[in-house]
């Protein structure tokens, strides 16, 4: 049984979380609300929020935990004169552009829209609410893809010192995640953040980089990495010397 959370308990050890011999592996808790500070305690050790909507909030610590280093990203050879044609038009003022920050709550409601035909989403008006107030406060960041001033793709996450957790992305035209995705890892890496926190192992995540590393490890990185200092300045920064070495057929 995983315990309960009243809004003043605190959560247990990561190590208390599920197996894979329970059926659920990562779970960790249930309870408790998703207020700014629960949300910023759980990040700094491990935990993420996931849950449908009529379930009630439920805690995981994966492991092992996918993760994104920045130092690795992928960029396919297609997306790379993608990337450097969007660079082109920021730079000179043209439709399609990139900014950071500018329609936090409308990036999230993208992501939470349903895809393929599917009829539900994780990311209920509670999570809309509890991340929101992360972003008011200076801990929840997003990347967008503009294009004639229509959003077209993004994606948001927690930022907490030098690390941070990722958590959803969409796409309105080919490729406009995985362009906002490079502009943040860009952003990242400039300022120091070696790892991107991606929660769970899927083969998407795999293409671009992500690689599962065990949790003790990870929670040693966090617990590092979120007591150094806030970035503050989020702004896009040009593309032009993306590493060759990232590239792939």
């Amino acid at each position: 049984m995983i315990p309960w959370l009243e809004h003043d308990s605190p959560f247990p050890d990561v190590s208390r979380a599920l197996g894979e011999q329970d059926g659920a592996p990562g779970l960790l808790a249930a309870g408790a609300d998703l207020s700014p500070q629960r949300l910023l305690d759980a990040y700094r050790r491990g935990i993420f929020p996931w849950f449908s909507e009529g379930q009630p909030i439920l805690w995981w610590s994966t492991d092992p935990r996918m993760v994104l280093p920045t130092a690795d990203f992928k960029v396919s050879r297609s997306l790379g004169k993608k990337l450097r044609k969007v660079d082109r038009e920021m730079q000179q003022g043209g439709p399609v552009q990139v900014r950071f920050d500018t329609s936090f709550e409308a990036v999230m409601r993208e992501c939470a829209a349903p895809r393929d035909g599917s009829g539900g989403t994780w990311i209920s008006e509670d999570i809309v609410s509890g991340y929101t107030g992360l972003h008011r406060l200076g801990y929840a960041h997003c990347a967008e893809l503009w294009i004639a001033d229509r959003l077209v793709g993004g994606a948001y996450g927690v930022s907490i010192g030098k690390m941070f957790f990722g958590e959803s992305m969409f796409a309105r035209v080919p490729d406009a995640s995985k362009i906002a995705l490079a502009y943040l890892v860009h952003f990242l890496r400039s300022h120091d953040v070696q790892l991107i926190d991606c929660q769970q192992e899927t083969s998407h995540l795999a293409s671009l980089g992500a690689t599962p590393i065990q949790r003790e490890i990870f929670i040693e990185h966090v617990r590092q990495a979120t007591r150094q200092p806030q970035i503050t300045d989020w702004h896009p920064l040009a593309l032009f010397d993306l590493d060759p070495k990232n590239f792939c057929d």
